[in-house]
């Protein structure tokens, strides 16, 4: 198996894993992250329970980590990882807990800070993707 490939199977797997895992932590009341979850839903939604939202929000985390592993649907898996970065990534701009100083993340920060290597991952399985998938994939990630 060439890196290439390796490198790619090993990102799904990864993805799969944190998304799986840390979704499933959520639906049966276990996250550590429930209680800033449950701070910023307060923020910014505060309409919607909290224990409806925290399994629903962990179930759609398992979601995308199983559409990661499953051939023909990264495609949707990408599109949902992206939506779920947007709502992981507001506690950096809205919550002031988040930071022990200026550019000093507290444990939590440093939780929504790892997302890059995330990121990181998706754009090598984007890459890797079919052409006929994405054509209006922008240039700088298309694979040559």
């Amino acid at each position: 198996m060439k890196i290439k490939h390796a490198s790619i199977l090993v990102a799904r797997i990864a993805l799969f894993i944190i998304y799986f895992w840390f979704g499933i932590l959520k639906v049966i009341g276990q996250s550590p992250a429930s209680d800033m979850v449950h701070h910023l839903l307060s923020m910014t939604m505060p309409f919607i329970p909290f224990g409806l939202f925290i399994v629903l929000f962990g179930l759609f985390e398992m979601l995308i980590g199983i559409l990661f592993i499953v051939p023909g649907f990264e495609r949707w898996a990408i599109i949902f990882f992206f939506l779920h970065m947007i709502t992981t990534t507001l506690p950096l701009f809205l919550m002031s807990e988040v930071w022990s100083h200026m550019l000093v993340p507290t444990l939590e920060g440093q939780y929504i800070v790892k997302n890059l290597a995330l990121l990181s991952c998706v754009l090598t399985i984007w890459a890797s993707l079919p052409e006929k998938l994405w054509p209006n994939m922008p240039n700088l990630i298309k694979t040559q």
